[in-house]
């Protein structure tokens, strides 16, 4: 039996994919803004001298690193409210979604504080390689990271998120054409993360050309 590809009912809805793909790209900004703040300060704890402090970044990177981002965002959707705090599934969503970013780009970080800072005294690595160089060496790690919380926001339809993945689930429901949504959906996918890619090799070429380093 042979297949006849419809895309109508999915170019109909083609504006609710586009605005679902737009709040995936917001909760990504958001996690991987509040998600590097984080990240920043529990890469320094986790060189800290200070043996309580240092165990308890370490710790933390270590549990948020390995959970299933799934797992964690059921976690706080489902297990928040039983402690009564109730908060909504897209800031739930962003919530859970920093947390996991910023449990990975503490290593990031530390890792860039560890190939820069030998032979500097404490103050010499938060003015001189904290904020010019730090940044040049983990943008392209932070760019991958980007657009890997991108892609991840396709968990967000599981607590009802209406991201890019809630609609075309939507649009599988009430026009049964699941091969030429989810062909559509791949493309849009594809497509942003090559654009986000390109963007971020022109931010990190920016970035190299005005600290005066080159590859």
């Amino acid at each position: 039996m042979s297949y006849t590809f419809n895309f109508d009912p999915v170019l109909r809805n083609f504006n609710l994919l586009l605005q679902g793909l737009g709040l995936g790209l917001a909760m990504a900004v958001a996690a991987i803004l509040v998600g590097a703040f984080i990240g920043f300060f529990l890469a320094f704890g986790t060189l800290s001298k200070h043996r309580l402090l240092s165990a308890f970044c370490r710790g933390f990177v270590a549990v948020f690193r390995n959970l299933p981002l799934l797992l964690l965002v059921f976690f706080v959707y489902f297990a928040l409210p039983q402690w009564r705090i109730r908060l909504d599934g897209y800031l739930c969503f962003i919530i859970a979604l920093s947390v996991y970013a910023a449990a990975g780009l503490a290593e990031v970080f530390r890792g860039g504080l560890l190939a820069m800072s030998i032979g500097l005294r404490p103050l010499q690595i938060k003015f001189y390689i904290v904020l010019p160089v730090l940044l040049r060496s983990v943008l392209p790690s932070l760019g991958n990271s980007f657009i890997s919380l991108f892609k991840d926001t396709s968990i967000a339809a599981a607590i009802a998120v209406h991201d890019l993945t809630f609609y075309a689930r939507k649009i599988n429901t009430e026009s049964f054409r699941v091969i030429e949504t989810w062909m559509v959906v791949s493309l849009l996918y594809i497509g942003t993360t090559m654009v986000i890619a390109f963007a971020l090799r022109l931010l990190e070429a920016r970035v190299r050309a005005s600290l005066g380093v080159r590859r």
